[in-house]
């Protein structure tokens, strides 16, 4: 600190802010007569000394947890680039719509004739959906994209199991998100693994030479992983369909397509959504989610316990009769308020200004491709909504992707998603989104071509960023293997 500079708040945890007597706020005498809790509850429950909590005044309680906001990266913040996680801005209204008291303050314990406005906003969501994918039949259950996987990949299951044919094997390609084959291993099914074509997309003739009745079906993201529509998809989706396969839709990356074409009507049997990916509800803090799961009319007696059905009055209820369900998969219904801003949030837009979602992210990308391809290669050439940029270039001088994504911290911007896909060496994903303006989009291209300049430059200098965050590079492993999140007074 120089001698002009003004003194800084120092950063402290709430606990070393704690004075003994401060209060944030003073409870009310209560109105009723009180008895002394050992009467109330055994001596068991009790503590023998009070919890060591911290004594602070609201005022300082707002700006520590203000100032530690301000650390963190986020959509309110600044650019998000992250690639495959779609971290587009939220509208503030998504969030007014799911406080809304008769929404926000529901409980799933509540009869179903007490709800029947949460369920009517269901039904809708879930006509909507089902419209947008092409689909006969959806469940709102699943909490996260993961999870609407393994409803899919247990939708499989349950189908075969009904034809007499339980089958054993699940083909994905090189470049599917990590949890697709996470998927297949938890479902009981073996991975199959197909190599891309040079332009990063699954060759119809290695899938055919791979197909036999042991298989299962396709777990296929279109665009997929390197943001490269699957052309071949209609004969894809043939070849599975004539050894009784099943096609999967991962619909991590539906914001290139949504409005402009269906899965379903590309021959897919079943899509997840990622309604906080492409519906707007907050992404990247740490959830929740919401991973719907829609099918084609053969495939509905297998979803989750309970369906949701609506009579000729117009009344909803819950249907637990179905044989041949997969079975209850997240508690209650679903994570209500994600659901409650995914419906706003279509709501606002309508079908036109959905397929300009659509255009626009596409259009992004292809800005950011064409402003950066020449410094950093793109092996399999620009993508829809998303592209993979390579930094292997970056090697020669020492500097690899991972000092690129920490320098671009100091640009006040979050990295792309960095090493993945695999199938990319040094791989640098970015995904601009539709909410971003050129003039955004132009402030991350000029950053990421003078990060490239400096690493020829003054490699060393690129290497040891960031220099403007509270916190320079963590262990990052030993974070994950050993953390420690509990305040220790000594």
């Amino acid at each position: 600190m120089n001698e002009n500079s003004a003194p800084q708040r120092p950063t402290q945890l709430i606990f070393e802010l704690s004075q003994p007597g401060r209060r944030g706020t003073a409870m009310t005498k209560p109105d009723v007569p009180t008895r002394p809790l050992d009467e109330l509850l055994p001596a068991s429950a009790l503590r023998k000394s009070p919890p060591a909590l911290p004594e602070v005044p609201e005022h300082d309680v707002a700006r520590h947890f203000t100032a530690i906001s301000l650390k963190n990266h986020h959509v309110d913040k600044g650019f998000y680039p992250l690639g495959s996680c779609t971290m587009k801005y939220n509208p503030k209204i998504n969030e007014m719509t799911a406080r809304l008291p008769g929404l926000g303050d529901l409980h799933p314990f509540q009869p179903t004739s007490a709800a029947q406005g949460a369920f009517h906003l269901m039904w809708e969501l879930g006509e909507m959906l089902k419209e947008i994918a092409g689909m006969d039949a959806i469940t709102l259950q699943p909490a996260a994209g993961a999870q609407g996987e393994l409803v899919g990949a247990l939708l499989f299951r349950a189908y075969h199991t009904a034809q007499g044919d339980p089958r054993k094997k699940i083909i994905i390609p090189d470049s599917a998100h990590g949890t697709n084959p996470a998927t297949v291993a938890m479902a009981g099914y073996d991975v199959v693994t197909l190599k891309s074509n040079e332009e990063g997309r699954m060759d119809p003739a290695v899938l055919e030479a791979a197909l036999g009745e042991d298989v299962a079906g396709v777990m296929l993201t279109n665009p997929n992983t390197l943001g490269t529509f699957e052309s071949e998809i209609e004969t894809i989706t043939r070849l599975v369909h004539q050894v009784g396969g099943l096609m999967y839709m991962d619909g991590a990356n539906l914001n290139a397509l949504v409005g402009m074409t269906r899965p379903g009507d590309l021959g897919y049997d079943i899509v997840h959504f990622n309604l906080h990916k492409t519906f707007s509800t907050p992404h990247g803090g740490g959830g929740p989610g919401a991973g719907p799961v829609a099918v084609k009319e053969h495939l509905a007696p297998y979803l989750p316990l309970p369906i949701l059905q609506r009579d000729g009055e117009g009344k909803y209820s819950l249907d637990w009769e179905r044989p041949a369900s997969i079975g209850k998969v997240h508690g209650f219904w679903g994570n209500f308020g994600v659901l409650v801003r995914a419906y706003t949030y279509i709501r606002m837009l309508g079908p036109d200004g959905l397929a300009e979602t659509a255009r626009v992210a596409v259009l992004n990308n292809a800005y950011i491709s064409a402003r950066l391809e020449a410094t950093y290669d793109l092996p399999y050439g620009r993508g829809m909504h998303e592209s993979v940029f390579s930094g292997a270039f970056l090697k020669e001088h020492g500097v690899r992707t991972l000092d690129v994504a920490k320098r671009l911290l100091d640009f006040g911007m979050h990295s792309p998603t960095v090493y993945f896909p695999l199938i990319v060496a040094e791989a640098i994903m970015a995904e601009p989104t539709e909410t971003e303006t050129k003039e955004e989009l132009d402030r991350f291209c000029d950053a990421m071509l003078q990060i490239a300049e400096e690493a020829s430059r003054d490699p060393e200098f690129v290497k040891n960023a960031p220099y403007t965050t509270p916190i320079r590079r963590l262990d990052e492993a030993r974070a994950s293997r050993h953390p420690d999140v509990r305040y220790k007074a000594d």
